[in-house]
């Protein structure tokens, strides 16, 4: 039944702070930076670093230059993340201001940086008379963390718009990306990668019917989804054939709580934070959830949250 997650693991010589190991950049370090402020469901513990590269060139040197041993990820605005209780081993990469331009260019080309919100991209792309896009205004998050796991909304994904996009290895070096290295909700690129823009395509259109098309699906959203929660939207992916929230809600486990955690009653493939939920609250929950699901429909739901991180027993002092 358990499912393989995503931990970052990997220290820094015992003796030394892995903040005084780094190499010296343009941008900023932060040691035991709060991740439960960034995240959605505002819970979690700290990263050991956090970096903010000035630029893409600052960004690339850092790669090429860290200590091979230190465990490297990019995070975005946290929409889709939960930060176990312990903290994150190495360093969190946070892209800025400098990531996030958006520029509409010729043939219904935008090319956006990988810090951009997602309902930015889509809002710019509206006003220019440029369809296809408006998914995007109902996927929480950048665009950077869009492409990690080729997010999607009302039956479009990402890579349906992508014409190509960059990302920076782990040694620092540059790869160019096209769509087919995305399939469902996936990215086949390693977890170290760090995406820093993308090249976007729409199709030329009325921008009133493209504003029709929004505000019908934002009536859609506002009816079924619980907007106002501390949530990070879809928990589990939809297996083949069949939505996720349904097996759940089959399952009995519509407003399941543990903790401060809670399985929505709006839509039950949404977890919620009431309010004094831990990571480890939401943790639980989700398996008490595939457990259910497994013992009712012999289905085994796959998270789609990314899972990062240690639980307090694993963290080292």
């Amino acid at each position: 039944m358990k499912e393989k997650s995503i931990v970052l693991a990997g220290r820094s010589h015992a003796a030394t702070r892995l903040i005084d190991c780094l190499p010296p950049v343009r941008g900023r370090y932060t040691a035991r930076h709060s991740l439960a402020h960034t995240t959605w469901f505002r819970v979690g513990g700290k990263s050991e670093v956090t970096f903010w590269p000035e630029d893409v060139e600052d960004l690339a040197y850092f790669l090429a230059t860290r200590p091979v041993y230190v465990p490297v990820m990019a995070i975005g605005v946290g929409s889709n993340l939960l930060v176990r209780d312990g903290g994150v081993p190495g360093v969190i990469i946070k892209l800025g201001r400098n990531f996030s331009a958006i520029n509409l260019e010729k043939d219904n080309f935008l090319h956006c940086g990988a810090a951009a919100l997602d309902g930015n991209v889509s809002a710019v792309a509206a006003m220019a008379g440029v369809g296809g896009l408006e998914f995007l205004s109902f996927i929480p998050g950048t665009i950077g963390g869009a492409l990690r796991m080729n997010a999607g909304a009302y039956g479009a994904e990402i890579r349906d718009v992508l014409v190509e996009t960059e990302a920076i290895d782990g040694r620092g070096q540059r790869h160019r990306v096209g769509p087919t290295a995305f399939s469902y909700r996936y990215a086949a690129v390693k977890r170290d990668w760090v995406f820093t823009w993308a090249v976007l395509q729409g199709r030329r259109e009325n921008p009133s019917s493209i504003a029709v098309r929004m505000a019908t699906m934002r009536r859609h959203r506002e009816e079924s989804q619980p907007l106002q929660a501390r949530t990070c939207g879809s928990t589990f992916k939809n297996p083949n054939g069949v939505k996720a929230w349904e097996l759940i809600d089959n399952a009995g486990c519509r407003g399941l709580q543990i903790g401060g955690a809670m399985v929505s009653r709006e839509h039950c493939n949404f977890l919620i934070n009431t309010g004094g939920a831990t990571a480890a609250d939401i943790e639980a929950l989700g398996e008490n959830v595939r457990r259910r699901v497994w013992k009712t429909s012999g289905v085994l739901l796959e998270w789609e949250i990314c899972r990062i991180g240690l639980p307090v027993r694993e963290k080292e002092s």
